[in-house]
């Protein structure tokens, strides 16, 4: 990864996409790890990490990390996931915070020189474009290690460097083996934390539709 010393630079986090990128590839973010990573490169300015939760349940799965990444040198942006059943009577939970990072990194543009991305979606592909014509460089993270790559293939090509994240396992991820996954929560259980497509939508039994689709 090339991040020159007088860059300022900050990281744009789609919590959900990394999660499953990191899942994919088997092994789980140390977040304290990855925060000293980068704030070891350049002029580090923010790392901001999104994600939608279900307001209305009383205990969250992703609640506990939530609280930590907030107290401990992350700007956590969230807003309510969306909760329906579809036509097989199967409960479903839809969380896209895919506009609330392109604007804030559209905004904060003017500060920076280098824009990170833990996303392969291929929805931020123009967002790269435009930050490109506003002279910044953009940085993306995901992988093409495992099948089906978890990256787009119009946002890796967009992309000024592309980084796998196997490459960095060594330097951010958590000691151990991964937790396990749940298979099969019980129907009254909250989704699973970060569990989404491309499309930020995610399921208790872990089959997705698109978003679009509704």
């Amino acid at each position: 990864m090339h991040i020159h010393p007088d860059d300022r630079f900050a990281l744009f986090i789609d919590g959900a996409n990394l999660y499953a990128t990191s899942r994919a590839l088997g092994f789980d973010i140390d977040y304290k790890r990855l925060l000293a990573f980068f704030r070891g490169k350049g002029r580090f300015i923010r790392a901001i990490y999104y994600t939608a939760l279900l307001d209305d349940q009383e205990y969250s799965p992703i609640r506990p990390l939530i609280d930590w990444l907030d107290y401990n040198g992350f700007t956590v942006k969230t807003k309510p996931a969306k909760e329906f059943t579809d036509s097989t009577g199967r409960r479903k939970v839809k969380g896209n915070m895919d506009l609330e990072l392109a604007i804030d990194a559209l905004e904060m543009a003017d500060n920076l020189d280098h824009i990170v991305l833990f996303s392969g979606d291929g929805d931020f592909r123009h967002l790269v474009e435009v930050l490109q014509r506003r002279g910044k460089r953009v940085t993306v993270l995901s992988t093409i290690a495992v099948q089906p790559s978890m990256i787009a293939d119009e946002l890796r090509r967009q992309a000024d460097e592309f980084v796998d994240l196997v490459s960095l396992k060594a330097d951010i991820a958590r000691a151990g083996p991964p937790r396990p996954r749940r298979e099969e929560p019980a129907r009254d259980a909250v989704a699973e934390p970060f569990d989404d497509d491309d499309d930020g939508e995610f399921e208790d039994d872990e089959e997705f539709e698109d978003e679009d689709e509704e």
